[in-house]
């Protein structure tokens, strides 16, 4: 009873299956629930709500605040809309209505894993705080604590209904185990995103050495030609002095990876032990042993810095000897270099170039170890290629799962609204991902190939890929398209190629409503083919279907016939709502009446432009079976009387 008197337990016989609770019953089933929100600022300010564990109904005039309350709640637990028309909405609210500044506070309770409540706090424009019992900030996200919680606004509901992608997204609510999939799904994403960019760069990089090494045919005959000349035997010194600055250049590339390897090392030092510390490990049962960690900690961070030193001063040494090194070897180049224009001016007096034969030597020298690096990309490219391919077929069997998760659950829900709706999804039905990619990475007409791959029943893409890497004649003879356009995709680049096979083709989700009247054989039909109203009816049957999360929804009968709210919302309502938490805003007495709400809030506009507030005065609130919420349901929904009257006799008072 909302109130405590003759009146409140007159009615809770006149309806004892939902207002009547036995001792010997079971008790409810412990489900996730909105237990309180407040706002400072906007429109709301200074409105709190305290909302029952069951159904709850907001009431009042347009403009009274009802939507306000809805769009408050997905902005505080971060919910992004689900349709196009829902965002543009919700946006226009928090920016308008909730305004800049305002505080929402909301109070939730969840039963899983334990009973706990946490505080979501929201300042707008800010991300969301969660706190815990204490009142202490948490890591959390609203998600983390009310995973699958619904929100949907005024027509929302009817615009998922039109949109393949979010059926299929709604089907989550019933597919166990789908989370982990998806984070498998998201870090195997990015290794196949970095193999692609790693395959690129060997490739790119084996394209360069090629273009240089290109030349050293025709350099080496030329050097040949020189050496037949006589000379080789002649210059062998400063021939040989080439190779000997090659060897001397190279020295500071073997050692530079020590010197990364060092400044790595102490970017790493001292090593952070405060997570050990007394006060860290205070409220831990465990914490003389955990202590016990830090001085291995300690005296390693010790240890390695002394090493940092040590490696330091071999670095100083090393350079100081490579530099005496260096300086000897100069004398030398010297007394070579004073020989070698000896005998250039010898050569001159006889017409032959011996500096073309020392740069042509020079040139040769410094292409031939390019050819050691051309060999090991080979194999390196090799190996890449074999781990993407792993990668790939990983990310074919991920997807495979995936869409198995998704079959069942279309057949669950199927078997759950048996005789009412029917879900089938398709694999990688949805590949409009694919046509946008065609269009902005390769371009061109490319009208006919869409067509043809859209229609076809059963679309592999990494079959798709294969072609493409085929050339133009099979991808004409396996998808039945024109030349001209099997020709672009055949000329794609392999990195183009590569980013089309990580893309996941979504199923399709097709929704079926059997529109036959009851006792009469069934006659199904696809959204597609419904009227607004007839899609909106099968889409709420699924948001309605079993769930321990709040599904909260604003004005739900926009899109629905009375009937179908009274025969069906209110049914599934009543049933459910021990184990479900409802919030529904409504203009329709059918929903609060019929389902015999818990809790009814009466909101009242007060004031004009930035100045107007929303008000909940207290005898607007509580259950019909106080007089003056009775009176407000009767004055300002639609259907009000009406309301009462099919309640009294549907349920015989």
């Amino acid at each position: 009873m909302s109130e405590i008197s003759v009146g409140g337990l007159r009615q809770a016989f006149l309806d004892p299956e939902s207002r009547v609770r036995l001792s010997s019953d079971p008790p409810p089933e412990g489900h996730a629930e909105i237990r309180r929100v407040a706002w400072e600022g906007g429109f709301l300010d200074g409105v709190a709500i305290h909302f029952n564990q069951n159904l709850n109904v907001l009431v009042g005039g347009r403009g009274a605040g009802k939507s306000t309350v809805i769009e408050s709640l997905r902005y505080a637990l971060a919910l992004e809309p689900m349709g196009e028309q829902a965002s543009k909405t919700h946006d226009g609210m928090v920016r308008n209505v909730l305004r800049a500044g305002t505080k929402i506070s909301v109070f939730v309770r969840t039963h899983r894993p334990t009973a706990r409540e946490y505080l979501i706090e929201r300042t707008v424009p800010n991300p969301p705080v969660v706190r815990d019992e204490s009142g202490s900030s948490t890591n959390l996200l609203p998600n983390d604590i009310l995973p699958r919680v619904e929100i949907y606004g005024q027509h929302e509901i009817s615009e998922l209904a039109r949109s393949p992608n979010s059926l299929t997204r709604l089907l989550d609510r019933f597919s166990e185990g789908r989370d982990a999939l998806v984070r498998r799904k998201e870090a195997l994403r990015l290794e196949l995103e970095s193999s692609r960019r790693a395959l690129v760069d060997v490739r790119a990089e084996l394209s360069q050495i090629g273009e240089r090494l290109a030349s050293l045919p025709a350099l080496q005959e030329t050097l040949g030609r020189y050496r037949e000349a006589g000379l080789e035997d002649r210059l062998r010194e400063q021939s040989l002095l080439v190779r000997e600055e090659r060897i001397l250049d190279s020295i500071p590339e073997r050692v530079s990876g020590v010197r990364e390897s060092l400044d790595l090392l102490r970017q790493q030092l001292p090593i952070d032990a405060d997570f050990l510390s007394p006060r860290s490990l205070e409220a831990l049962p465990g914490r003389d042993i955990l202590a016990g960690a830090r001085p291995p900690l300690e005296r390693l961070s010790v240890d390695l810095q002394g090493s940092a030193e040590a490696i330091a001063e071999a670095l100083e040494r090393c350079d100081e000897a490579m530099g005496s090194v260096g300086r000897r070897w100069q004398v030398r180049k010297g007394e070579v270099e004073s020989q070698y224009q000896e005998i250039l001016r010898q050569l001159q007096q006889s017409a032959v170039d011996g500096e073309e034969f020392i740069r042509l030597r020079k040139e040769v020298e410094d292409l031939q170890p390019l050819q050691r690096r051309q060999a090991i990309l080979v194999n390196l490219e090799a190996a890449r290629g074999n781990e993407r391919r792993r990668l790939l077929a990983e990310w074919d069997e991920i997807q495979r799962e995936d869409f198995s998760i998704l079959d069942g659950a279309a057949r669950d829900v199927s078997s759950r609204l048996k005789g009412r709706v029917k879900v089938e999804v398709t694999r990688a039905g949805d590949r409009e991902i694919l046509f946008r990619a065609l269009k902005e990475e390769i371009g061109g007409r490319l009208a006919e190939t869409v067509d043809r791959i859209d229609k076809l029943p059963d679309f592999s893409l990494s079959r798709f890929v294969t072609c493409c890497r085929e050339g133009a004649e099979t991808l004409k003879n396996e998808y039945a398209i024109p030349l001209a356009q099997a020709q672009s995709l055949s000329e794609a680049s392999a990195e183009i190629l590569m980013r089309l096979e990580e893309l996941e083709l979504s199923p399709s989700t097709v929704v079926r409503l059997n529109t036959a009247p009851a006792g009469t054989p069934t006659a199904w039909r696809a959204l597609a083919d419904l009227s607004t109203g007839q899609k909106a009816t099968a889409v709420l049957l699924l948001l309605m279907l079993e769930s321990d999360v709040p599904l909260i929804v604003d004005q739900p009968e926009d899109d629905l016939d009375n009937r179908f709210i009274s025969d069906e919302v209110v049914r599934r309502v009543r049933l459910a709502k021990r184990r479900r938490q409802f919030v529904f805003s409504t203009h329709n007495a059918n929903i609060p009446v019929l389902g015999d709400a818990e809790l009814i809030l009466g909101l009242t506009p007060s004031g004009e432009g930035d100045s107007g507030v929303a008000t909940i005065a207290q005898e607007h609130v509580g259950a019909i079976d106080s007089v003056t919420v009775r009176e407000l349901v009767e004055d300002i929904l639609e259907g009000g009387k009406a309301a009462f009257e099919t309640r009294r006799l549907k349920y015989g008072f």
